[in-house]
Formats: structure tokens, C-alpha cells, sequence
């Protein structure tokens, strides 16, 4: 049976009407917009202890601590208000009166479009709570990017994305993908991504971290996960800021680990070719989820299970994981520009060209189109492919960028791809590596 989706106001007020339900707000940085929804709602007195508003730097540090990394909108100031605001309730509110409470502590640090619009809005929001009174306590924590053109909008989308938060935490805190479904109830479509979900607790003890993270790529919340090799997700931006990135793509399903003898050449190239800092490099081996999304419009649980599952042997590889949803390098190359990367470098197959610069699947206006549009959103900010070679069975020959059949229309550019290194060959490969297609 669908689930009844409340409208906001209705959501706060039922959240009110549940007193044991009981706690703080937190907010920095753009207002008290969930707290606003509560007192908005009326009978705000069953739910709310305290709001507060730490909005100068020098209270907030006074109250929370000093960021010695200088970034107030993080993951660490969030929980340094959630540890903060939930031992104040535990240490104030005692007695006969509160021993049927559930106490819970929301926060978020949040930053919205500045007024020259030349920031990137995004924030971090969690709520710890109880599950039962006197119980251990649970987090859910999220990180959102806030996509609307006004910041206006931006404080309206926050509000409402903290209500669904408390809302959840209470009503759906058995059921996760109802949880997270009920994340975006009442926001328009584009208003928000949500990149990282992280929960903890006895009331999430039997949640997989992974396979909730890439429940929001299914359900179209995010474009990509990403996994560090100890298993845990961890927030994209923060994770590959400014770093030199090298990515190895591989397919739904594909039965076998990578060619990891020709990626590691891969790695290796790309490192002497760009004069990357060791320490400053991020490998990541991709699974690619979009072509499921586009083939089946759906991804069921099953496969969400495969996708957990696949992440979770490639972690212990070694590597970092990322789930994707992005079918063309084009727009990973873009995506992971996005985060003010260095030098990219995606490695793929020779064979995957094949379908880009070879026209007969393509009108000639549609072929012009997608062939401009992969050069411009590929190439355009320091990305370069490194394709390894693929052997072609019925001929018994080894196919490199060299001898690799092109389209007659397509051949200048991909020349030019070519000689200006765009495109590069994986040098010194072993034969008995390179694989069939």
C-alpha cells in the first residue's frame, strides 16, 4: 500500500502532539528554518525544549569548540552541536517529569547562495535521538547540496528537509528506505541532492551503510557514492577535493575482479605523465549503475544487494569504490570536475570508443550532437583517457587507439584527440593481460 505523504506543517504538528518525542534545535549559518516549521505548527511546548542560534563565529566557537581546519560547514562541527545540545539535555532536563522522554538533539550547519552567488550551498543536518527512554543513542546524519537559484528557496528546502528528518527519525526510524524516501516529501524535484546518509545506533544495527547510499542513487537523490576501503561511505566533495584523481570503470555484473595488471600500468602513467604528488592521488574503481537505471527505469532490492555486495569486494581490494549512475565518460568527467579536482585521468577500454566515434547507430544531425557534446564535457578541464587495449578474437589481434576503426567523419577529431594526448595509450602492457571483448 503507498505511503500517506503529510504536508509539512501537518508532519511538525504531529511530531508536537507526541511528547515523548522530546529535544533541541541547533542551527547555523542559514537561520532556524526547522524550528521555525515546529513553532509554526503550534504546540510547540511538547516537542521543543530549546532552539538556538549560534550565528556569530565567536559564540559558536565558545559553545562548540574551534574548527582548526577553518570549515564550520562540516561533517565535525555537526556532530560537535549534536554531542554538545544532547549532553545538555541529559545533564538539565532529569526528574520524575521526563522519564517517559524520548530526547533527541537536531542540528545543521548550513550555507545558502550568497548574495554575488559565487559560493557553492550545501550543509550538513543530523539528529541523534532515542529510540526508547533511557536508551543508547542513534545519529542519522546527511549531507545536502542545495540546488535552487535563490537563497530564499534554499532556506524554505531546508526547513522542510529537517522536518522530514525529525519525522523519520520517529515514524519510520524501522523502516530506512522509508526513512529516506520521506527525506524529499513536500521539495520540488531539483531543489536538492542528497550525496551521504551515515546512520549508527541499536535502533540501525541490521542497516548496511552501503546499500543505503546507493539507495539514493536509485531513487535519484544523488549521482554517485563513494566507498573508502575500509568499507564506510564517505561525502564526495570533501573526499576528492582538489585532488588528483585516476578512475577505472567496470560494469553492472561484470563476473570477475578488474584488469587490475592494466589499470595499475594506468595508474602509473598517469602519475609520471602529470607529475602527480603521491600523496595527493585518489584511485577509484567505478561500478556503473546507470545502464540498469536507464534499462529497467528501476533498480530493484535484489539488485541494490548486488551493487552492496560488489562495493564490498572491490573494498576489500584495497581500493576505493564508487557507484554511479553516469552511463558516458562525459559526464563523470564533468561530475568529478565539479569538486575543483587536479589532473583526472578515467581509464577504459579501447572498445568503449568504438561506439563514440563510429556514426552508423546515429542520424547524422544526432551523431553531430553527441559526438560535440562528449568532447566538449570530457576534454574541456584537464581530463584525460586511458584506454588499454582489447583483443579482437575473430581477427586474433590487439586492438589499441592505433588500429581501432573510427568513423571516415570522426577520424579528424579523433586525431587530433590523439596527438595532443587527450587520449593515451596504456603503454608496456603484458599480452597475457589484455582480454577479449
Amino acid at each position: 500500500m503507498a505511503r500517506e505523504i503529510f504536508e509539512t506543517k501537518r508532519k511538525a504538528l504531529k511530531i508536537n502532539l507526541t511528547p515523548e518525542f522530546y529535544g533541541a534545535f541547533a542551527e547555523i549559518g542559514a537561520g532556524q528554518e526547522v524550528a521555525r516549521n515546529f513553532f509554526e505548527a503550534g504546540a510547540a511546548s511538547g516537542t521543543i525544549a530549546k532552539t538556538m542560534s549560534a550565528y556569530d563565529m565567536a559564540y559558536s566557537d565558545a559553545i562548540y569548540g574551534v574548527e582548526e581546519s577553518g570549515r564550520y560547514v562540516s561533517r565535525t562541527r555537526l556532530t560537535k552541536m549534536l554531542n554538545h545540545e544532547f549532553e545538555l539535555l541529559n545533564e538539565r532536563l532529569t526528574g520524575h517529569k521526563y522519564d517517559h522522554r524520548q530526547f533527541f538533539a537536531f542540528a545543521n550547519t548550513v550555507t545558502t547562495l550568497n548574495y554575488n552567488k559565487t559560493n557553492e550551498p550545501h550543509g550538513w543536518i543530523g539528529i541523534r535521538f532515542q529510540h526508547e527512554p533511557h536508551s543508547e543513542t542513534n545519529d542519522i546524519i546527511i549531507h545536502v547540496r542545495l540546488l535552487d537559484s535563490d537563497a530564499n528557496l534554499q532556506q524554505k528546502v531546508l526547513g522542510i528537509l529537517g522536518v522530514n528528518l525529525v519525522f523519520g527519525a520517529y515514524f519510520y526510524r524501522n523502516d530506512i528506505q522509508t526513512l529516506i524516501e520521506s527525506l524529499v516529501d513536500n521539495l520540488a524535484e531539483g531543489s536538492v541532492e542528497i550525496d551521504l546518509v551515515k546512520v549508527k545506533g541499536p535502533a540501525f544495527e541490521n542497516v548496511n551503510e552501503r546499500l543505503i547510499n546507493l539507495y539514493l542513487i536509485a531513487k535519484g537523490f544523488s549521482k554517485a557514492a563513494i566507498f573508502k576501503p575500509d568499507g564506510k561511505a564517505a561525502q564526495i566533495k570533501e573526499y576528492l577535493y582538489k585532488k588528483d584523481i585516476i578512475i577505472l570503470r567496470t560494469k553492472y555484473r561484470q563476473k570477475s575482479l578488474p584488469n587490475f595488471d592494466l589499470f595499475n600500468l594506468a595508474v602509473e602513467q598517469f602519475k609520471k605523465n602529470e607529475g602527480v604528488d603521491p600523496n595527493n592521488i585518489v584511485v577509484l574503481i567505478e561500478v556503473l549503475m546507470g545502464n540498469v537505471l536507464e534499462e529497467e527505469n528501476t533498480i530493484s532490492n535484489e539488485d541494490l544487494e548486488y551493487f552492496a555486495k560488489r562495493a564490498e569486494e572491490l573494498c576489500a581490494t584495497g581500493n576505493n569504490i564508487m557507484v554511479s549512475n553516469f552511463r558516458r565518460n562525459n559526464h563523470l568527467a564533468e561530475f568529478v570536475k565539479s569538486f575543483r579536482t587536479k589532473h583526472v585521468g578515467i581509464a577504459t577500454n579501447v572498445s568503449n570508443l568504438k561506439n563514440i566515434f563510429n556514426s552508423e547507430n546515429y542520424s547524422k544531425k544526432e551523431y553531430t550532437n553527441e559526438l560535440l557534446s562528449y568532447i566538449s564535457g570530457m576534454f574541456s578541464q584537464d581530463v584525460k583517457l586511458y584506454a588499454y587495449p582489447y583483443l579482437d578474437k575473430k581477427n586474433n589481434e590487439i586492438i589499441t587507439t592505433q588500429n581501432l576503426t573510427v568513423s571516415e567523419e570522426a577520424k579528424p577529431l579523433f586525431d587530433f584527440l590523439i596527438k595532443n594526448k587527450y587520449i593515451v595509450d596504456i603503454e608496456n602492457y603484458d599480452e597475457r593481460f589484455v582480454k577479449t571483448v
